[in-house]
């Protein structure tokens, strides 16, 4: 049973900076580790763009001003620094303290890159990569930032497609996952897709020091319409992935998949209604390893569902508007939509109606 809600949360926040201020640092740190903690790119209703802190309630805890959208949020769990990525094709991440202790630090992309809104730490914390675009030679690379100066850039490698968007640090420390949607953008011309009939999608392994190539997984070549986008480690250590097809709204792919070290790619097999409802678009995958499921969200079709991560069989499917940020929270999913809300199937639900919940939520721990 999960512990009760602590009002103490919504205290604090009301208290404002001063009051955490004047908190000695380890009765700060009890209080945040009372409760899941989780963070999320954001819109206001009144244009601004942002990034928050939030309980497990929904309440907001904490914000951060961002210059544009953000998309993904990484966490270091050795400095307790998260970073918070711009949406494609944004110039920007911007490094915050969750307590909001520290002043946020803003890392700006070199000339010729920009950012694809996800990255991540070494677990040692020294090392930020960050998946980025080439764009003049349509290559994708991963960005390599040195976190104990200042986030200054030490250096680059390939991803080994076009167009990565999630990539992921596996259970040996050392092994990078790229999710390589395949799709060629320019900021040029803003989002554009320029080589729909061409895309070539993948699932990369990728040596986070030497930045070689470990292995290369593509699509049946029917299905080079089907960008590979999001990702989440089950307990297992196997990697599950959602697609978005970009093929004509007629046909019905499988949209997500499963990746074994050393094994071809798997997609699961779903109910047709269930693959229907997804409208042909995965927004956001997320794993639970306690329960030992996986959700995958969908936007456009107004649906979470929820998967047993051993046998691919569908547990729930959950009816909620703009779901698309998922996190982990005790045996269940917590999710977050575009119209405000945060929420979990059957149980709670907060509103901020200020707020516009951008694709992706982190479980901070």
């Amino acid at each position: 049973m999960r512990t009760p809600l602590i009002d103490r949360r919504d205290f604090l926040k009301a208290a404002g900076s001063g009051f955490i201020a004047a908190m000695a640092p380890s009765a700060w740190a009890a209080t945040l580790n009372a409760d899941a903690i989780f963070a999320t790119a954001y819109m206001r209703r009144d244009g601004s763009y942002g990034a928050a802190v939030l309980s497990e309630a929904g309440k907001v805890l904490h914000t951060v001003n961002l210059p544009d959208r953000g998309h993904d949020v990484t966490f270091d769990p050795v400095s307790k620094r998260s970073v918070v990525f711009a949406r494609q094709p944004g110039t920007f991440a911007v490094v915050f303290d969750h307590t909001g202790r520290q002043k946020p630090q803003t890392i700006a992309s070199i000339a010729g890159r920009h950012f694809f809104g996800h990255g991540v730490f070494s677990k040692d914390g020294k090392l930020l990569y960050a998946t980025e675009n080439d764009f003049e030679n349509a290559a994708g690379m991963v960005g390599v930032y040195d976190a104990g100066h200042g986030f200054r850039r030490i250096g680059e490698f390939p991803t080994y497609g076009v167009g990565p968007h999630e990539l992921l640090l596996l259970g040996d420390g050392k092994t990078l996952a790229i999710a390589n949607g395949g799709i060629e953008t320019h900021p040029d011309f803003d989002r554009a897709e320029l080589n729909l009939a061409t895309m070539k999608p993948s699932y990369v392994l990728a040596d986070r020091l030497t930045g070689d190539l470990i292995e290369k997984h593509e699509l049946a070549p029917d299905l080079h319409k089907l960008s590979i986008r999001h990702m989440a480690t089950d307990e297992s250590g196997a990697v599950w992935f959602g697609c978005q097809h970009r093929g004509p709204v007629t046909e019905r792919p499988l949209l997500v998949g499963r990746a074994e070290r050393g094994r071809e790619l798997k997609l699961i097999d779903m109910p047709e209604k269930v693959l229907n409802g997804f409208r042909n678009y995965i927004g956001s995958v997320a794993a639970n390893p306690q329960a030992g499921t996986v959700a995958v969200s969908s936007p456009q079709g107004n649906v979470f569902v929820v998967m047993d991560a051993k046998t691919g069989g569908i547990i729930a499917s959950n009816d909620m508007v703009e779901v698309c940020g998922l996190a982990p929270d005790g045996p269940d999913f917590i999710a977050s939509t575009g119209m405000g809300v945060i929420a979990e199937p059957g149980g709670r639900s907060v509103s901020e109606p200020d707020y516009v919940w951008d694709n992706h939520m982190l479980r901070i721990g």
